[in-house]
Order: C-alpha cells, then sequence, then structure tokens
C-alpha cells in the first residue's frame, strides 16, 4: 500500500464540490487530502472557513494552481468550463479529474484531448463514477465474456430525472444554450450516454427528435427520441426526459444467444438461451411454436433466467473514482475511465441535438463538428445572454 499522498484542489465549491471536501475531510479517499478550494464567488470563503476551517481558499483557481498547495484537482463547474480548465491545469503539470460531461461541442473537448496527450505524465481522467457501479461492471464483463454472442439491440428508457419548474428557475444559466449548453443530455443523461456505449459500442450513426421546453419554460431539449447505428445491422434507442414525475431505468439489451434487462439501475435479468436464436427458429416446427405460444410448453427447455439485485451506499461510486485517480497519480494504476473516453458522449448528445434541429442523420465518424458549433452559437445569439463559442 502506498504511502504517497495527492492534495487535491477543487474548483468550484457548489454542491459537488462541496461532497468531495466532505469526503477527503472525513478520510474516506485513501492517497489524497484536501489540498485547497477555489470559487468565484466572496461567500464561498466565509462556508469553506466554517466548515473546513485552515483549507486554503482561492478565488482565482490559476492562482490555486499556482500556490503549490495541490498536486491535483478536479473541475466542479459549469460545463463550458471543463476543457479550458483541464488544460489550463494540466500546462501546469497538476493533475486533472473533469467533471462530466467532458465539454458541450467536440471541437473544444478535441483540443484538450489533443493537449492532454501532449502531456502523458500528467494525470487526466473524468468522473464517469457509474463505471464502479456493480451493477454496470459485472454487466459490461458479462458482455465481453462473449458469453451471450452478438448484440442485436439496445434500448434505454430513462425518465427518472424529473426535474420541477423551480429547479431551472434558481440558476440564470440552467438550461441555456450559452450558459449549459443544453438540457437533459448534457445536466442529467451523460452517465447514461456514456455507459451505454461502454456496454454496447460506440454508436455510428443516430437519428434524432428532441422537444425543446417541451414542458417546461427552458430553451433546452427536455425530452428526446433517438435511434442510432451501431454498424452490421445492430441497432438502439435512447429515450430520456425531465418531464416525467413516475419515471422510467431500464435498459435492454438483445444479443444472439440471451437478453439483458436492467430495471431501476439495481435490478438485473439475465435470459441465456440453450442454442442461439436462428439455430432455435430453424429448428422449431410450427407445432412446437403454436406450444410455446400457448403456454404448453415449459420455457425452460429455450431458456434460462437468472435474477440479481444490488444495493449501492450513496457516495460511494464517487469515492471509488476518487481513490482510483489518487491510486493511479501515487502508482500508476489503470484509470476507471480516461479522460479522453469524454468525448463519445458528448458527439452522441450534440450528434441528437444537431440531428434535431436539422431533420437529418448525423454520422458520429465523420462528425459535422464545425455545422453543429455553428448551429449552437446560433442558439446563443437568440438567448442574447451569453457569448458564443469558438
Amino acid at each position: 500500500m502506498s504511502e504517497k499522498n495527492v492534495r487535491l484542489g477543487i474548483i468550484g465549491f457548489g454542491a459537488q464540490g462541496g461532497m468531495y471536501a466532505g469526503l477527503l475531510a472525513d478520510g474516506k479517499i485513501a492517497g489524497m487530502t484536501l489540498g485547497a478550494i477555489a470559487d468565484t464567488d466572496p461567500a464561498k470563503k466565509d462556508a469553506v472557513a466554517e466548515k473546513h476551517a485552515g483549507t486554503p481558499f482561492y478565488d482565482d483557481y490559476v492562482a490555486m494552481l499556482d500556490s503549490g498547495d495541490v498536486d491535483a484537482v478536479v473541475t466542479t463547474v459549469p460545463h463550458y468550463l471543463h476543457p479550458e480548465m483541464t488544460i489550463t491545469a494540466i500546462g501546469k503539470g497538476i493533475h486533472t479529474l473533469t467533471e462530466k460531461p467532458a465539454g458541450v461541442y467536440t471541437k473544444q473537448v478535441e483540443e484538450m484531448n489533443a493537449f492532454a496527450a501532449d502531456h502523458p505524465e500528467t494525470t487526466f481522467a473524468i468522473m464517469f463514477n457509474q463505471r464502479t457501479n456493480p451493477v454496470y461492471t459485472e454487466l459490461k464483463a458479462l458482455i465481453d465474456s462473449g458469453e451471450l454472442g452478438r448484440l442485436r439491440h439496445t434500448s434505454w428508457i430513462i425518465t427518472s430525472w424529473w426535474r420541477p419548474q423551480g429547479y431551472y428557475d434558481q440558476s440564470e444559466w440552467r438550461a441555456t444554450w450559452g450558459g449549459e449548453g443544453g438540457g437533459v443530455l448534457v445536466n442529467q443523461a451523460p452517465h447514461q450516454l456514456d455507459l451505454w456505449q461502454w456496454l454496447a459500442g460506440t454508436p455510428k450513426k443516430v437519428f434524432a427528435k428532441l422537444a425543446f421546453g417541451f414542458q417546461r419554460d427552458i430553451a433546452t431539449e427536455d425530452e428526446v427520441n433517438a435511434l442510432v447505428d451501431f454498424g452490421e445491422g445492430v441497432t438502439g434507442h435512447f429515450m430520456t426526459s425531465t418531464n416525467d414525475i413516475i419515471g422510467t431505468d431500464r435498459l435492454e439489451l438483445l444479443f444472439d444467444k440471451g437478453k439483458v434487462v436492467v430495471d431501476k439501475s439495481n435490478k438485473v435479468t439475465v435470459y441465456r438461451l440453450s442454442e442461439d436464436e436462428r439455430s432455435l427458429s430453424d429448428k422449431m416446427t410450427m407445432q412446437d411454436v403454436a406450444k410455446l405460444f400457448r403456454g404448453e410448453m415449459d420455457p425452460s427447455s429455450l431458456y434460462t433466467v437468472e435474477e440479481k439485485t444490488y444495493e449501492s451506499a450513496w457516495g460511494q461510486q464517487h469515492i471509488d473514482v476518487l481513490t482510483n485517480f489518487a491510486a493511479h497519480v501515487n502508482d500508476g494504476t489503470p484509470l476507471i475511465a480516461d479522460g479522453a473516453e469524454g468525448i463519445n458522449g458528448v458527439r452522441l448528445a450534440s450528434g441528437m441535438q444537431l440531428s434535431a434541429w436539422t431533420g437529418r442523420e448525423i454520422d458520429l465518424v465523420d462528425y459535422p463538428a464545425e455545422e453543429y458549433l455553428a448551429e449552437l452559437n446560433k442558439r446563443i445569439e437568440e438567448e442574447g445572454k451569453f457569448p458564443t463559442r469558438s
């Protein structure tokens, strides 16, 4: 066990930054301590003094980077700032854990990734904490084992992100094109977009219908329906919204030799076919099929069913990512999520937006980054509250 210690600087002392500071102060992150906190809000200085007495506070994050008080930082700030702050920190030799999403548009994320690649001695990670969730780590291992065969189709309905109007009204930048860069796709759903691609592979094309300000008084999307093409006939569907107070969280993955259903991100049902589906189709007579449909055939002759329910302790996944980040800096332990992987979710989310804006299918391999940025800037200009992006 390493006795090395990473002093973490937190950029942005809001809800997320405050949680990380508490975890560090309570000694829950092995190999890491709280080094300093930076926030542009003067009121946060008193809050830090009260909750974390003796912790250095800076009103300028660059001053914190130059202070010698920190070895690494985490960027708990609005999405547009993630790439800029990551590049600045890495340029100063400070290890960086960026929050999700990696950015708002692919051009800025590509610049961040390229800069990080030029500084391999400095750790670059992203807070994809759901990748530590046993529900998905065990499912990933099952898929990678090849036991269920080739993927055919996948669907994720994730509408358990209900947000009332008051949620949007509390912050001027929330759900704006210029301040946040989008709605549910860039705020609530990035974890699912990452997990979906981590499990099923990176889609090659997307066609989407988005509703902008559908059930909320906002400019950005509060409902999304998207179809993706993974290539070689494999397809997928992704649906999310912030206006369903009941909510659904259901992931399905259909394979040649089985099916997986994940409900509420804690119950996993795995169906394993006795043979691949095409073989069953070829060998079953119509009399067999009739018996199956009438309930006269024992389905266990065709497939087995395994169910497992998981429990998750609040905050444990964030603890796991922070601990892994520290272990990578201290000892070279492989990262749970390399920062460069964040571009996949950004490309898919912005591809969905661009598809909805233009009414056409978007190529995610030869992605039209400049077109997306031009369309985004049109909407920022219409808002008239924030500067356009370059």
